[in-house]
């Protein structure tokens, strides 16, 4: 039989990432009705939109280098999932294997991230 704790630890865990998730897309949203609302009274106020002041109200640009930032986070996350695999101690090596297996994902990830950016930066040149 089943503890208490065995059943509340997963749904406290997978209830917190619902709810940071949730906060995310809630507040995501409520700034895009705001920055909307904000827009119809100029309208109605009879205000003229520039380009420049639609472009201040849109969206922000993502940083020029976000690719470099995320490449290399996913590669530090791979490159340390593989050394925590030698740093189990384990004379088989399946430690070693699971967590360079694991390290795979992460490592992939941030070589494609790199490519990216190194792809836009030379996009940006011509």
């Amino acid at each position: 039989m089943e503890s208490m704790e065995d059943i509340l630890i997963p749904i406290a865990f997978f209830g917190t990432v619902a709810l940071i998730t949730w906060l995310v897309v809630f507040f995501r949203h409520r700034a895009r009705a705001d920055r909307q609302l904000t827009i119809r009274l100029a309208l109605e106020k009879g205000a003229e939109l520039t380009p420049d002041l639609m472009k201040s109200l849109s969206e922000p640009e993502p940083p020029k280098n976000k690719d470099l930032r995320n490449g290399l986070v996913w590669l530090a996350l791979g490159v340390g999932l593989a050394l925590c695999g030698f740093a189990v101690p384990d004379p088989d090596g399946y430690a070693l294997r699971g967590c360079l297996a694991g390290a795979a994902f992460p490592f992939s990830i941030g070589v494609a991230y790199m490519i990216m950016w190194r792809y836009g930066v030379q996009t940006e040149r011509l």
